[in-house]
């Protein structure tokens, strides 16, 4: 049995779903883009106005409005208790379903549009050469036109599609794929040198031609330059150095893992979810803000209770990740470096149990995330309310590209 059906995803179905749908749904009672006003290609989305008093509790007196950036809210059930799988649901096959709202739009043409750009630049740097029809058929366009309902601008989407990929494939590049020249010895050298090109190193005048060659010889390294300049299109120069640092951060997690893997070290759960907080998809979420045609203010990103929702929902989204790949990554001759593998190897129980396992820590994350979202949004500026429910879409988007995507079929 394929582990891809074993994994479906309802809608959140609870009380505080239904809050935070009410909560978020919400647009902006002021400016929600940094001073200077909006970019263009904000695509704005309808909903009611205010929050009125129903969003001080945990139950709206009314269901809140589906034209919004929220998933919609069905009719609540219980909140399920530890242990037991999330809202009593299991599929045909007997396992939990994952807790996950919704994509919140399915444009087949706007993905198309995006994907095609996206082919045609990853043949000018470079990167998958060979294996450029399998990239297309994974279909990366279709990830970012669901994670990012709040544009249609296919140039916009673009810029995220292109530093997705450039993420992507110093990942399958340096670390996982040794077809593709991935190499453990060279691991941390190769990313020492793409951190300076993502946080652009300042040399003296003598040694800069010689990075420069390096540079222009290493097709990730052109990849991740170039994604980063389009990018800057759109966004401040404090947004493009928060992804510069959440880069920074993600290529800490390849490091723990490539470590893992020559010393034949398998981690404790918790020492891999502690390195799953930073090898994530939070480079791509963070990039909520641009595509939308906004800006999170600085202090409201960097602010510790924000940084630990976002968090939450990123490695909620990559333990979907988890879940989709364990099959591709399974396959191979290594031990695998997923949830449900460690889980079964650690608990000594079989990979079904394991699997079930890891879709309860899911949940469990979402869960959190948005109860942590919902008093935040209270609290925080327009702009926060706005991010968080963009966080939010982004998580049903992601779940429905890996449902779906012929990377891991």
């Amino acid at each position: 049995m394929s582990v891809l059906s074993r994994v479906s995803a309802p809608r959140a179905g609870h009380e505080l779903a239904d809050y935070v749908a009410a909560l978020l749904a919400a647009p902006p009672s002021g400016p929600t883009s940094a001073p200077g006003g909006t970019r263009p290609g904000r695509t704005r989305l309808p909903g009611p106005t205010g929050l009125g008093t129903a969003a001080a509790r945990i139950r709206p007196d009314r269901e809140p409005s589906t034209a919004t950036l929220t998933p919609p809210a069905p009719t609540p059930t219980p909140t399920p208790t530890a242990g037991h799988t999330t809202n009593g649901r299991r599929d045909r096959q007997g396992a939990p379903a994952l807790y996950c709202p919704p994509a919140l739009r399915d444009d087949p043409v706007l993905a198309e549009a995006v994907n095609e750009r996206l082919i045609a630049w990853a043949d000018e740097v470079g990167i998958y050469p060979g294996r450029l029809e399998s990239v297309r058929a994974a279909n990366f366009g279709r990830l970012v036109m669901l994670t990012h309902p709040e544009s249609d601008d296919p140039d916009r989407l673009l810029a995220a599609a292109k530093c997705a990929l450039a993420e992507w494939a110093s990942d399958d590049h340096y670390c996982d794929d040794e077809s593709a020249g991935a190499d453990p010895a060279l691991l941390g050298a190769r990313l020492g040198v793409a951190t300076a090109v993502v946080d652009p190193a300042q040399l003296p005048r003598e040694y800069t031609p010689q990075f420069e060659q390096a540079v222009g010889a290493d097709p990730v390294l052109k990849a991740l330059r170039s994604a980063l300049d389009h990018l800057g299109r759109y966004a401040d120069p404090t947004q493009v150095n928060r992804l510069r640092h959440e880069i920074s951060q993600l290529f800490g997690g390849y490091l723990a893992e490539g470590s893992w893997r020559t010393s034949g070290h398998r981690p404790p759960v918790w020492e891999y979810l502690a390195a799953r907080q930073i090898n994530s998809f939070l480079p791509c979420m963070t990039l909520v803000d641009v595509v939308g045609g906004y800006e999170l203010p600085p202090a409201e990103y960097a602010d510790p209770a924000v940084r630990r929702a976002v968090k939450l929902a990123a490695t909620a989204a990559t333990l979907v990740n988890d879940l989709y790949s364990m099959a591709r990554e399974d396959a191979g001759p290594s031990v695998g470096y997923n949830l449900p593998a460690l889980i079964a190897a650690e608990e000594n129980c079989s990979l079904q149990a394991a699997v079930e396992k890891a879709a309860r820590i899911h949940d469990e994350l979402v869960h959190t995330f948005e109860a942590e979202a919902a008093a935040l949004a209270l609290t925080g500026s327009p702009a926060l309310r706005r991010y968080l429910a963009g966080i939010w879409a982004w998580l049903g988007g992601n779940r429905e590209w890996h449902r779906s995507t012929e990377r891991y079929q």
